[in-house]
């Protein structure tokens, strides 16, 4: 199986193929714990691979109980995203996963995949003959799972120590037996937290003779049985699985005559502003606030004499949670260079910032810049307490309470009070060193994007340097309550650089 392949295999599957610790071939005696599958909860998780630190997300709701497809039902749904380099240059995946599973016993009666793989998009959807799959039990397992159900399933199984099973997967027209073994309790720390943790040991063989994997995978202590970390290692280098969040979205508890609509295929080009409403806790404290948890920007950069875009970014509110042992929410942009400039420049960058939510000020700061031959990687923690960034080779700066990161003020643009004239000034580590840029409304004015034209406030970004205004930063604030930063312009080498916002949501905000 080739690299990437094997990637979105083990980032979607591996909780899947971990989750059958204790499945016997008689299901009326397994004991089934309803907490895993409470109405939404929403983990998220980080995927890093080799010494890429980010590269992929993956998300896992409970998004509704109702009745689907004539039966009463669970929905779960999952997502998987490459990011950064890896989406860039080795594998770009999209996908989207929607499982419907029994709510007495945590079996698949329906599956659908949307795919998004390397350019090729692909619909697909399953149904699940329960407990007909015949071939399965006499395998030794009850039932048969597809991979996000085995997830659920699994938590809701006590994981007792010593416990062993074979069970049967099926994933497309591919079925896998996994065996899995409970073999003990560790501590272990992650972003979202230090856990006492649950420890299997995975081994994952395909029925069609094809290659077998090893994993080791972290259920969290408690009756939720949360995965916190899944680790492999393939020729290629090692796989981490981990989580950065686990929160709760509103959602009704109990959904009437629901009937599912087939997912619709992607669009050629993401939407680039995709507000996600949250739940009362994810957005407890947010309200005043002009983004919410799940937006997500899109922007194309362009340059003279090229009419083609030469980049592309991507800013997302990702996730409010607990994150290094503070409440914050998870910023993250990536960008990266197309086609068009490739020639001169090839870059693809990723940026993640994790902030108070109050006060948008950064506490952890992680970068993964390669540009070129340059690749810079590093993680800052930030005490705004203090005064003090520490790198993670330990070389400490001092920097004034109240500095933020590029990612951080990009969003705290947004929340600021623009008048004319008026001028701010703010910390802000740029190549891990504090200046102070200054932010002054200068007018307002119309920005014409594609066949829009939108009502701005145009403001000019200068630095304490000598040479403040070298390199002429303009940006363009939307003038309504989403203060969307439409335009940015800047004069480089290559002549000057302007990032528009791809598209706009043409709804009242």
């Amino acid at each position: 199986m080739k690299l990437a392949a094997t990637c979105l295999f083990l980032v979607l599957a591996a909780f899947a193929r971990t989750s059958v610790a204790q499945v016997t071939n008689d299901s009326a005696t397994q004991p089934f714990s309803p907490g895993p599958y409470r109405v939404g909860e929403r983990l998220t998780y980080n995927v890093s691979f080799s010494s890429f630190n980010t590269a992929a997300h993956v998300e896992l709701v409970v998004a509704a109980r109702g009745i689907f497809f004539g039966r009463d039902g669970l929905q779960l749904k999952a997502h998987v995203e490459t990011n950064g380099v890896v989406n860039a240059a080795i594998f770009a995946i999209n996908n989207n996963y929607v499982t419907y599973v029994d709510p007495a016993t945590g079996l698949p009666f329906r599956s659908e995949q949307s795919i998004r793989e390397a350019g090729r998009i692909a619909e697909t959807a399953a149904d699940f003959n329960q407990p007909g799959e015949t071939a399965a039990a006499n395998r030794g397992a009850f039932g048969t799972y597809d991979f996000l159900a085995t997830v659920y399933r699994l938590r809701a199984l006590p994981l007792t120590e010593g416990t062993s099973q074979v069970v049967a997967v099926r994933n497309g027209q591919q079925t896998y037996l996994v065996e899995t073994r409970v073999t003990g309790r560790e501590m272990i720390k992650t972003n979202s937290g230090s856990a006492n943790a649950i420890v299997s040991q995975v081994r994952i063989k395909s029925e069609s003779g094809g290659p077998s994997y090893s994993l080791k995978a972290y259920f969290s202590d408690d009756p939720r049985h949360v995965p916190v970390l899944v680790v492999t290692r393939l020729a290629e280098g090692e796989v981490r699985v981990e989580l950065a969040a686990s929160t709760f979205i509103a959602s009704p508890a109990t959904t009437t005559a629901v009937t599912p609509t087939p997912p619709q295929l992607p669009q050629a080009r993401n939407p680039v502003v995709m507000p996600a409403p949250g739940g009362v806790r994810e957005q407890a404290g947010l309200e005043d606030l002009p983004f919410k948890v799940g937006e997500r920007l899109n922007y194309r950069v362009f340059l003279p004499n090229i009419p083609a875009a030469v980049a592309t970014a991507t800013f997302q509110v990702r996730a409010r949670g607990k994150y290094f042992e503070h409440d914050g929410l998870f910023l993250m942009v990536n960008a990266q260079t197309t086609n068009a400039l490739q020639k001169l420049f090839v870059a693809s960058d990723t940026m993640s910032s994790y902030v108070d939510p109050k006060s948008l000020l950064p506490f952890r700061t992680e970068v993964a810049f390669n540009e070129g031959r340059n690749r810079v990687i590093s993680k800052l923690t930030l005490n705004q307490d203090y005064g003090t960034a520490t790198s993670d080779t330990g070389e400490k700066i001092e920097i004034p309470i109240g500095t933020h990161d590029y990612l951080s003020y990009f969003y705290l643009l947004r929340t600021f009070n623009l008048t004319i004239g008026k001028r701010s000034a703010l910390s802000i580590l740029v190549n891990n060193r504090p200046k102070t840029l200054f932010i002054t409304a200068l007018k307002r004015e119309n920005v014409q994007l594609g066949t829009q034209s939108v009502p701005a406030m145009q403001v000019s970004l200068t630095t304490d340097d000598a040479q403040g205004d070298k390199f002429q930063l303009r940006g363009w604030i939307s003038d309504d309550k989403r203060r969307l930063p439409l335009r940015l312009t800047a004069v480089t080498e290559l002549g000057q650089l302007r990032a528009d916002l791809d598209i706009i949501a043409l709804t009242s905000q």
